[in-house]
């Protein structure tokens, strides 16, 4: 029997942004941080020691309270067996695993969960083909 998945290493981090051009030059001119690529529909990556920053603006028509919040997305080695075990216990996922995006080397998979309090976690995985 495996051990059961623990969430203890972050991959991501989501900020939201109102000027999506404003804010990549700020990060990357203004604070320095590595730029990694900009994808559409309005998504810009940065490298922050191995966790990667997402800036992202909002929904249209999205609540504009959620400007300032922040999404924390766990990396685990098996996203399948991560979604199984902690929807075992009961967490509230808003979707299954999915594939995001894919990459030169890898797939990009992410399954969104809330916490307690409503706020937005996800799990994310990158599978090799």
């Amino acid at each position: 029997m495996s051990e059961p998945p623990t969430l203890n290493r972050i991959g991501q981090i989501a900020v939201y942004v109102k000027d999506l051009d404003r804010a990549v030059a700020f990060y990357r001119d203004t604070l320095g941080m590595p730029f990694l690529f900009q994808a559409p529909p309005g998504l810009a990556f940065f490298n922050c020691s191995g966790v990667r920053l997402m800036l992202d603006r909002p929904e249209p028509g999205s609540d504009e309270a959620a400007m300032g919040t922040s999404i924390l997305y766990y990396r685990v080695a098996d996203i399948d067996a991560a979604y199984a075990h902690f929807k075992g216990k009961g967490v509230a996922f808003t979707d299954a695993p999915h594939k995001i995006a894919d990459m030169p080397d890898h797939q990009l998979w992410m399954a969104f969960f809330k916490d307690s309090e409503g706020n937005v976690l996800a799990l994310m995985a990158e599978k090799r083909p």
